[in-house]
Formats: structure tokens, sequence, C-alpha cells
């Protein structure tokens, strides 16, 4: 559930603050699913145990982003992500972050989508920055971003498409399958199947397989 900020936009630009961050989404799990959760996380933001990561800026947008993502799912996702195997787990990553970021919903439906039901079937940063001038002329707080936010914000939704493997290094498009797509069926969230950029008869006998 994507919620309005304080300034009454669903948008963010934190996105930028990690990235796709699948193996630092990992570790920290077992601390998300913690009672003692607050204080474990307070704990390695100070001492880096599990993280290695030595910027503790770095160290500190991690876990806020991670964390805010977290919370976005039920606590039944979660459980059901550990017994994924890995890249459905990252199918799954990406999932959670298109529900979390309300800009990277829009750039996959928008526009990543209807470039891949185009002929190019490619993608690149200012078919997001033309996507942007849209947001920005309906959306006041996304209007008084800087070109360079956007441009950050535009170049992590394309780093996190090639980490799951929808995006090569030619900036061609290319469907991604997870193992368990009739999960997404299953959850109620049938739209995925879509935005992984499977075919029709792709979907469709993902669901027969169901009956």
């Amino acid at each position: 559930m994507i919620k309005k900020n304080k300034n009454n936009s669903p948008y963010t630009a934190a996105i930028t603050g990690g990235g796709f961050l699948f193996e630092e989404t990992n570790l920290l799990l077992p601390l998300l699913q913690s009672e003692d959760r607050v204080a474990m996380l307070k704990e390695e933001m100070v001492n880096n145990r599990i993280l290695q990561i030595n910027a503790e800026k770095s160290r500190e947008n991690n876990i806020r982003e991670i964390v805010r993502r977290y919370d976005t799912m039920p606590v039944r996702f979660w459980e059901d992500y550990k017994e994924m195997a890995e890249n459905d787990q990252k199918i799954a990553l990406f999932f959670v972050i298109l529900k979390t970021y309300k800009v990277c919903f829009d750039f996959q439906i928008r526009v990543t989508m209807r470039k891949w039901n185009g002929i190019a079937k490619s993608l690149t940063r200012e078919d997001l920055m033309l996507e942007f001038s849209e947001i920005a002329a309906k959306d006041e707080f996304v209007n008084s971003w800087s070109e360079n936010t956007m441009r950050k914000v535009a170049s992590t939704y394309l780093s996190i498409l090639r980490k799951v493997g929808m995006l090569d290094n030619n900036s061609e498009l290319h469907s991604v399958e997870a193992n368990n797509m009739d999960y997404y069926l299953k959850i109620g969230e049938p739209w995925f199947l879509e935005a992984c950029l499977l075919q029709p008869y792709q979907i469709d006998s993902i669901k027969q397989m169901m009956i």
C-alpha cells in the first residue's frame, strides 16, 4: 500500500537510497521478523555486524529502504518469500519494489510495458525522463525535484531491471518468469504477470495450471 507523504504526494525519490538490495534484504530478514526488531536494527546501524557496509550513511539508507519495503507487504508474504528459490526471490523482491515505490510502478506500467508491446522493445533513461515530465505536470512535489534527482531515480530503476534480467546491456527488454508465477494469482496480484512482460498465452497457461 503506497501512502502519500508529507508533501501530499504518493511519490518518493527514496529508491535511490539503495537500489535492488537483494542480498541485503535476505541478510536483514531475521532481524525484521524478530520481536526485538527495532533494537536489533539500531544495533546493526551502529555496529555493522551483518551488512558489512563501511559507509554509515549508506548503511542507514539501505536499512531504511529495506524496512520500508518489508512493511509494505503482509507478514505472510515474507514467510512465503523465505521458502522461494533464489531467482524466484529476486522476482518477488521486484514485485515488492513495484508495490513500494509508485514511481517504479508507473515506469513499469506506463513506459516499460508500452515499449515491450511496441516495435523496438528497448528502454532508455530518456524514455523514463519523458514519463517524469508527465508525472511532474500533475504532481507538485515531483515537479520540485531537480533534473539530477529524476535522472538518479530513472537510473536506479533501470539498474533494478538489469538485476532481475528484464533489461540487458544493449537496452533491450526481456520477459522474466519465476517458477512460482501462479503465486501472484493466488495472492490477488494478477497484474504482476503482465508487468513481468509475459505474453497473454503464457499467462493463460499459468492460469490453466491452477485449475
